[in-house]
């Protein structure tokens, strides 16, 4: 019989789909067994008003494997192809005859997902001949259709004796250049059972398949005493898929070990989940069903470049995408899991996405369900929810500094930071509702330690009061907190930066007075000290300690260590450095008689009080050992 010309605009159209729009060259198998069970799913359709269609056996695909004649066979009793559909659905590319059916048959039990009618030619991408018999029914006759790929096809009469389609693929010789793809997996019964399970697994039909199992031969009866066991390769037909994917089964029907199982199987991680997240969703926008995970630990590459955020993106059972970033948040980059939906709008490959309203609807959606189920472990569940804060709540609080803050006002109730009162951590939120009546502000610290930032002197004064502090330990902590700005119009407030307005007015006023009274000498300090503090003056925050350091401006001490460390720039960023003393610390008088008696050593205490200053803080100092040496001179006076 004559060849036919495919009915396109040219062989370089058909060029195209065989070599650019797939990028992994095992997707045509998953595009097959699609296509088998759109198949599948016409004729159950059509069952249910003609009974006489229900196959004896019930519904299958079946692979096969040949690997003498490099043959790899699809099969299934599906609805079938006449001569017509054949030329019409084969011939003529982007024809899609599950589009059409979808189309006259708009009902919820037509869940058709091969709409673009290129998936079947994926097959060139590894078969040098495809061969086509296929059967319709109700009909008497089947045909075979047949091509080497763009030169055109053939289609002739053929015999079959059940309805359905077979596909046969002559698979390609292995090319000689070494580094160029092998097309010898594709006749590994293993490998093509893990590429079921990997996009097919939930495909509703079981695909079955010829599989080698290694059995021990029986025993001789006379068998001596040191005889070794025998095996022998036998074949059974396995089922490949799992077919029923646990998202769409009726939450009450799952065990929380069943879903446990899963996630450990699916996303190889030992620990069971911290929480288990099982969704339908029905919207005007998108439908879909979603099994997410948050993992009890993070994976050891969570917070390096390596990491990939996504979420496993199915439609209809097929795997579409392994990891589908844009379903996720970066802040909630940790969960796991997966999406279900029919309703997204996939490009021809059906590789990817297109970014669609489907799409956004789905995230947001996904991103709400995921700050309840944090909240609701934060409520009820408050260690776990600790131990959860532990792993990823770094992750949140870069989501809250990001883009300026754009996100800050969602992830704030997540938020935790340790309580100096409490000694534990807190919200935001219990902070305030803790807050005694008068207190203005809430008070927070930055440091490198919560043991460090306990011996601050700078806190005396909040403590005095009976006040909480909270202790800000990680690098961004301040960067978040003043992008937060206030809790509740209860603004923060840091205990080592400005007036902490906690003095009494007397008290303020004897401080002002005796930095006035001492100004000569303060000058003095400020110039021994060489442009490292813009002002030197009588603490009213110091209540014990004899000296500390705060900031004026926006800038903090502790900000300017983790700007400087982040960006390596030597010193480029500098707070403005207050050092101030306690008036009523012994240290005090002392400094007053070296300003009059002995100005050089009064230099020297300065240096030696800024740099005890510095240690307080937890800053490293810029010449330890003149800081010793001149502690040794002092004690050898």
């Amino acid at each position: 019989m004559a060849k036919q010309q495919f009915q396109a605009e040219s062989k370089r159209l058909l060029d195209m789909m065989i070599n650019s729009i797939y990028t992994h060259k095992e997707i045509f198998l998953r595009e097959l067994i699609s296509n088998a069970s759109d198949a599948i799913d016409k004729r159950h359709f059509r069952s249910l008003t003609d009974s006489s269609l229900v196959p004896e056996g019930g519904f299958e695909i079946h692979l096969a494997v040949d690997e003498d004649n490099r043959t790899l066979t699809i099969s299934d009793n599906g609805i079938g192809m006449t001569r017509e559909e054949l030329e019409q659905n084969l011939g003529t590319i982007a024809q899609s005859g599950s589009l059409a059916f979808k189309k006259e048959n708009q009902t919820e039990d037509t869940d058709i997902i091969g709409q673009f009618g290129v998936g079947f030619y994926a097959s060139f991408m590894v078969a040098s001949n495809v061969k086509v018999i296929s059967k319709a029914c109700g009909s008497d006759q089947a045909y075979v259709w047949e091509s080497d790929g763009a030169d055109g096809f053939t289609i002739e009469p053929t015999e079959k004796d059940s309805y359905g389609t077979e596909i046969i693929l002559t698979i390609k010789q292995n090319p000689e250049e070494e580094d160029a793809d092998s097309y010898d997996e594709f006749l590994q019964t293993y490998r093509l059972s893990g590429l079921v399970r990997k996009y097919s697994d939930y495909i509703r039909y079981p695909i079955k398949m010829l599989m080698p199992h290694s059995q021990a031969k029986p025993k001789p009866e006379d068998a001596p005493e040191d005889y070794q066991p025998e095996y022998e390769t036998i074949y059974t037909e396995d089922t490949l898929n799992s077919m029923v994917p646990l998202w769409k089964k009726d939450k009450k029907e799952i065990t929380q070990d069943e879903y446990d199982e899963f996630y450990r199987n699916k996303f190889m991680d030992y620990m069971k989940p911290a929480r288990t997240i099982h969704s339908h969703s029905e919207g005007l926008t998108a439908s879909y069903d979603a099994l997410l995970y948050i993992p009890s630990q993070a994976p050891y590459d969570y917070y390096s470049k390596d990491f990939t955020k996504g979420l496993a993106l199915y439609t209809s059972g097929v795997l579409i995408m392994d990891k589908c970033a844009d379903l996720l948040p970066d802040y909630f980059g940790f969960v796991r899991g997966l999406v279900d939906s029919s309703d997204l709008s996939l490009n021809i490959s059906r590789e990817m996405l297109q970014h669609d309203r489907q799409l956004k609807a789905i995230a947001i959606s996904l991103e709400k369900k995921i700050k309840s189920e944090l909240l609701k472990m934060q409520k009820d569940e408050r260690e776990e929810y600790e131990k959860f804060w532990t792993a990823f709540g770094y992750s949140i609080k870069v989501g809250a500094y990001a883009n300026y803050g754009a996100d800050k006002e969602k992830l704030r109730d997540l938020i935790l930071f340790y309580s100096a009162k409490e000694k534990k951590m807190i919200t935001l939120k219990e902070y305030r509702a803790a807050m005694p009546e008068g207190q203005e502000e809430i008070y927070y610290a930055s440091g490198s330690s919560i043991d460090l930032l306990d011996k601050l002197p700078q806190a005396e004064m909040v403590r005095k009061h009976d006040y909480d502090i909270l202790y800000l330990t990680a690098d961004i902590d301040e960067f978040v907190i003043n992008l937060l700005e206030s809790q509740d119009e209860k603004k923060f407030r840091s205990i080592t930066a400005g007036d902490l307005n906690l003095s009494s007015e007397e008290e303020k006023k004897e401080a002002e007075e005796k930095s006035t009274a001492n100004r000569a000498m303060f000058d003095m300090m400020k110039e021994a000290l060489d442009g490292k503090v813009k002002d030197v003056r009588v603490s009213s925050r110091l209540v014990s300690n004899p000296v500390c350091l705060t900031s004026d401006g926006s800038l903090s001490i502790e900000m300017e260590r983790v700007l400087n460390n982040v960006q390596n720039s030597g010193g480029q960023f500098n707070a403005e450095k207050i050092l101030e003393i306690n008036a009523s610390h012994p240290i005090f008088e002392t400094l007053i008689k070296l300003y009059v008696n002995d100005p050089e050593k009064l230099k020297s205490y300065t240096s030696l009080l800024y740099n005890q200053a510095l240690l307080i803080a937890g800053i490293p100092i810029e010449d330890p050992a003149a800081f010793s040496n001149a502690i040794c001179d002092l004690m050898a006076q």
